[in-house]
């Protein structure tokens, strides 16, 4: 099944989360308040690389429209201490 050619619909707004891989060391609270400010967003606990070098957390909050939902991903790609997002 090929989904190059398919396009994400969704009813904005709507709850959107982020699956967020930062190196054990970084506070993800920190990330989180720096890019959102004020914005309403949740930070859960998921989980630990088997080397415990990763932690990965839940980054959850309202997105308004399809280019929100691309700026939080990207903003949290540029951050140094993100090793990945999902």
């Amino acid at each position: 099944m090929n989904l190059n050619d398919k396009k994400l619909e969704l009813e904005y707004p709507c709850n959107w989360d982020y699956k967020v891989i930062v190196h054990k060391e970084c506070d993800i609270h920190d990330i989180a308040k720096c890019l959102f400010g004020e914005r309403e967003h949740k930070v859960t606990k998921s989980k630990k690389s088997k080397g415990d070098k990763y932690r990965s957390y839940n980054v959850s909050t309202l997105v308004h429209n399809d280019d929100d939902r691309k700026e939080i991903f990207e903003q949290l790609k540029k951050d140094e201490n993100v090793k990945m997002v999902l």
